[in-house]
């Protein structure tokens, strides 16, 4: 039986006095991939955001079996979950080298840092073309890549993945996703997806949870929720 990297019961969160998740119960296992589907508004990043402890939220939220509910987001980072915000979060008047060398500021360890830094430059050749190149002048697509690339400098067991095919064209997207496959199948990353391009985070993901409204309405290996009619009707535009 796989193990379980993150488990979330009665995951609840707020906005001030405004209640946005509703006792949300979900899993993502050690080494796949979960994708979180719905529709703007839905809760998908409010549910990244709770996980981070960036927002008020109450339940239980335990990864590798540690409880991480009380603390700090930076601490959270610390336990080796890293998360790539929407909107990517470059800092953009910095390098391209200079972002991933942030990516690694908890660590310590030099050498393993310029290890990386070559290995992640494997998986995105355009980012080592460009290492001294702002990061605000990469076209959209390289700015996402850079926020995957540095999520991965701090060796992460979770990637939290909020939106990443949002404002790209078609062909970056796929080139995007075929990266994110590849991290799953040659180093087990496990990862919990935030997308609402259904179609390639059904593809990339083992299972899939459907959000309405701060719900979760449905839930299930990726490949039956794609063949459900009202999923396919609602998302995949069958």
């Amino acid at each position: 039986m796989t193990a379980t990297r993150l488990s979330a019961r009665n995951l609840c969160a707020f906005y001030g006095e405004t209640q946005v998740l509703h006792g949300l119960d979900f899993d993502v296992r050690e080494g796949g991939v979960t994708a979180f589907l719905g529709a703007n508004g839905a809760g998908k990043t409010s549910t990244l955001r709770a996980l981070c402890g960036m927002i008020r939220s109450t339940g239980e939220v335990t990864f590798a079996g540690v409880p991480i509910f009380g603390r700090a987001t930076e601490d959270i980072a610390r336990l080796g979950i890293a998360h790539v915000p929407e909107g990517r979060g470059t800092f953009s008047r910095m390098t391209v080298e200079e972002n991933l060398h942030l990516g690694a500021m908890t660590r310590s360890d030099r050498a393993g840092i310029a290890s990386d830094i070559e290995r992640v430059h494997g998986y995105f050749p355009k980012l080592g073309e460009r290492r001294r190149q702002q990061a605000g002048t990469l076209s959209g697509g390289e700015q996402q890549m850079l926020a995957i690339a540095r999520a991965l400098m701090l060796r992460p067991r979770l990637l939290l993945l909020d939106e990443p095919s949002f404002g790209l064209a078609p062909m970056m997207v796929e080139e995007v996703f075929t990266i994110l496959r590849k991290l799953k199948e040659e180093e087990g990353v496990s990862m919990l997806l935030v997308e609402q391009n259904a179609t390639v985070a059904l593809a990339l993901a083992d299972h899939a949870y459907l959000l309405e409204t701060g719900q979760l309405v449905m839930s299930g290996p990726a490949r039956d929720i794609g063949r459900d009619e009202n999923v396919q009707r609602a998302y995949l535009g069958y």
